[in-house]
């Protein structure tokens, strides 16, 4: 790709590598020098919290803002009961009204820290699609929207093909999804002038359908642009880690913790996670992602502290490093580690250690724990962990012990006053 960008936002997501494909590099691009774009991403309600592999996406509404633009988050109030089927191998399940209600409401928790909303030019807007997909007209929708599709095109998206192929089934409900998603986006052009959607490679599908219906029904030139599907450079998915998703609301996943996933970043990646998750200049970036041997740790710091501050605020960023300090290199429990707060009744007579260290987080299941005591992987206060039958009693819960699952992960058990 060798165009050269006009506008700010065009070139800052071709230079920190956001970009993975355009419908119209240059058209978007005079678009975007001449004035304000309005641009959405749209986000289904599936889990009471948003996710790290969404953050590649909020950084670039971030960037869009910062750059001039309108940005939209859009939360799939309508969509989210039909699902998204693009790339899955099965159907999503189901969630009722209340449900999907609760979801939105802990989604929305973590975009006020990425961008400004507000009634300015360039304020970001939070809308639902259930505002006009809820009150649809089938008939009247089959009518004068979906005489627009042509399902042999539909059936040759990748989404769909790949599903097909493994001979897995896509009922008729998901394959809807698109033509309500593309509904959006017309609904979002008539009504606030959204003139481009962003998202995952995955959508490219669904954004081209977008496009093709708003040029059909309201004649108006809309652009998409997707960022590409992430991995680990050791070929794991962006935001999944041992212990399950990295979630970036601070009440399901603790700033300590967030951290640390940034820490532990592998060797190979941190070049490219300081321009997609920092703001740091693309300079400093390179430079630090070039460090070699023990100096790559401090790369490391610099990006899970740059991360951080941007979600929870530079005071938890400092916290989490000095907990980190206090832990790995004097020894200490560190006040901000993960604390699993138990009553006297929960404790009663004793409570195992393997129970511990299940309901602490740091294993999945009860035979997971019992297998990294007898692999030598469990330590308490820092010191080796060997029998899976210790039963901690309340007294010993008095002041709070340490529970640690490899040298990285660590929690804190306390009994409550």
């Amino acid at each position: 790709m060798t165009y050269q960008p006009k506008s700010d936002f065009m070139r800052v997501m071709m230079e920190r590598g956001f970009l993975a494909d355009c419908t119209d590099y240059q058209g978007l691009d005079e678009a975007m020098s001449k004035g304000v774009v309005p641009t959405y991403i749209g986000y289904d309600a599936t889990a009471a919290s948003l996710h790290v592999g969404h953050l590649l996406n909020i950084m670039m509404l971030r960037w869009l803002q910062k750059t001039g633009h309108k940005p939209i988050t859009l939360m799939g109030g309508g969509t989210t009961k039909v699902g998204d089927p693009s790339f899955r191998s099965d159907e999503r399940p189901l969630l009722g009204a209340e449900q999907i209600d609760a979801n939105i409401a802990g989604m929305k928790q973590v975009f006020s820290s990425y961008l400004t909303y507000g009634d300015g030019p360039t304020d970001a807007l939070m809308l639902n699609n259930a505002e006009w997909l809820d009150g649809l007209n089938y008939l009247e929708f089959l009518r004068d929207v979906g005489r627009h599709f042509s399902v042999n095109r539909m059936l040759s998206f990748e989404s769909v093909k790949s599903r097909l192929d493994r001979e897995q089934s896509l009922s008729f409900l998901e394959f809807n999804y698109m033509i309500l998603q593309a509904y959006d986006f017309m609904e979002l052009n008539r009504r606030y002038g959204c003139r481009l959607q962003m998202g995952g490679s995955d959508q490219w599908g669904n954004i081209v359908n977008g496009i093709d219906l708003t040029r059909r029904i309201l004649d108006q030139e809309v652009y998409g642009l997707t960022s590409p599907l992430l991995t680990t450079s050791d070929g794991r998915k962006m935001g999944k880690s041992q212990g399950g998703a990295i979630w970036l609301n601070g009440d399901m996943l603790s700033p300590y913790e967030f951290w640390q996933f940034w820490r532990n970043t592998t060797d190979a990646d941190v070049g490219r996670f300081l321009k997609l998750y920092t703001e740091l200049p693309l300079e400093e970036c390179d430079r630090l992602g070039a460090l070699a041997g023990s100096e790559i740790n401090d790369a490391k710091i610099v990006l899970a502290n740059a991360v951080t501050a941007l979600l929870h605020g530079p005071e938890a960023a400092q916290a989490a490093e000095a907990t980190a300090r206090e832990v790995f290199e004097k020894g200490g429990a560190g006040e901000d580690l993960p604390t699993l707060t138990l009553t006297t009744d929960e404790i009663g007579d004793g409570i195992s250690v393997v129970q511990l260290i299940t309901r602490s987080g740091l294993a999945k299941s009860g035979k997971e724990a019992k297998r990294l005591i007898a692999e030598n992987g469990a330590k308490l206060d820092d010191a080796p962990l060997t029998d899976a039958g210790l039963m901690i009693d309340a007294d010993r819960l008095a002041a709070p012990i340490k529970l640690s699952a490899g040298r990285k992960r660590h929690a804190l058990i306390k009994r409550a006053d």
